[in-house]
């Protein structure tokens, strides 16, 4: 496939890293602009990070001179340059609902991480293993915005990125209610221990609109499409507890979910086992792997398997003829992040939508 030109907006935070990081070598698409607020307009990618780059691995030699760009003032010349842009920008919601419009009406395809859009009718969060039936409703938001090929498309919140995807198969049993609790890692907030003191020997309980997000993004997500818009439909109920822990990286579920009837262990994990419904340069081999091992999942030792891409469930406990509890883990900031906006970009390339 023809190689896509990416613009990364909020390129200096850590998921803006993050999205450098992984499309440093990506198949379908290369990093053409590199953008950031005004303040870091015109210094170099390498500059601008220094003693703040947060990967594993160093900024790619061939961005370290980037001369970075600026998010509102470039707008048009970085929409003019590429074929869409990843969206990564810590900014206060409205301007940034309005600065994503203004690149999408610039017939620029935005891919957004921020929740900014998440509640416009018309645009659709995507997971594409649960709902990419929904890709069809940039169609609408297109006539709506009145361009040929600028949209907006949003991941969802990284929290419900670590369950969703192991109870979704689930809902052929009829799930009645679940309930989670969340222990997301300090990358969520975007910081690193050094930058976040307060969380050595600490638990903090309380992370703001995570559980507001938690339990009624899914809806979204699990909705139908409707002439114009995407209609939120809660099948279940969802309770939430979301706590911030002292972990790098890996948001970790607590999971109870309550079915219409009874279920059996071995059933559930063979569902599991066997979800895998697409192949793209970024899906894991394995989508969701069961661990028989009663201490795992783990964050360390498991955030990275498949290249941070796949879920990872563990302690499965059927403790009522239809009730049934669970541990499950992925890579906040890779799958609940940009791992997870990159997978959804290439299925809107695949699908023809970029």
């Amino acid at each position: 496939m023809k190689k896509l030109k990416v613009g990364i907006i909020g390129a200096t935070g850590m998921v803006g890293q993050r999205f450098v990081q992984l499309l440093e070598n990506h198949p379908w698409f290369e990093i053409k602009a590199l953008a950031a607020s005004e303040k870091s307009k015109g210094k170099t990618y390498k500059e601008a990070v220094r003693n703040r780059w947060k990967m594993n691995t160093p900024i790619p030699e061939f961005l370290e001179n980037e001369i970075l760009l600026g998010c509102v003032s470039d707008c048009k010349k970085i929409c003019q340059s590429v074929d869409f842009v990843f969206c990564a920008l810590n900014m206060e919601k409205n301007e940034l609902k309005e600065l994503e419009y203004t690149y999408a009406k610039n017939d620029c395809p935005v891919i957004s991480n921020n929740s900014a859009h998440r509640w416009t009718e018309d645009v659709p969060i995507l997971i594409p293993e649960i709902n990419p039936e929904h890709i069809k409703i940039i169609d609408i938001q297109r006539k709506r915005l009145k361009t040929d090929k600028g949209f907006i498309a949003t991941k969802p919140n990284c929290s419900l990125q670590c369950f969703l995807p192991a109870i979704f198969p689930l809902m052929k049993f009829g799930i009645k209610s679940v309930i989670v609790s969340t222990y997301q890692a300090i990358s969520g907030s975007g910081k690193t221990f050094a930058e976040f003191p307060e969380i050595e020997d600490n638990v903090i309980p309380y992370i703001s609109g995570e559980e507001e997000k938690t339990e009624n993004e899914p809806f979204k997500i699990l909705g139908y499409l409707d002439d114009d818009k995407i209609v939120t439909c809660k099948k279940f109920d969802i309770t939430s507890s979301c706590v911030r822990v002292p972990v790098s990286d890996g948001h970790l579920a607590s999971v109870f979910v309550e079915f219409e009837k009874e279920v059996s262990e071995n059933e559930i994990i063979d569902i599991w086992e066997n979800f895998n419904p697409i192949k793209l340069p970024s899906s894991p081999k394995k989508l969701i792997k069961y661990f028989s091992e009663s201490d795992r999942p783990q964050t360390r030792l498991d955030r990275n398997r498949d290249n941070g891409m796949g879920f990872n469930i563990g302690r499965l406990q059927k403790y009522e003829k239809n009730k049934i509890k669970f541990i499950c883990m992925s890579h906040n900031t890779i799958r609940g992040a940009a791992g997870g906006a990159i997978l959804f970009s290439e299925l809107l390339y695949d699908k023809g939508y970029l």
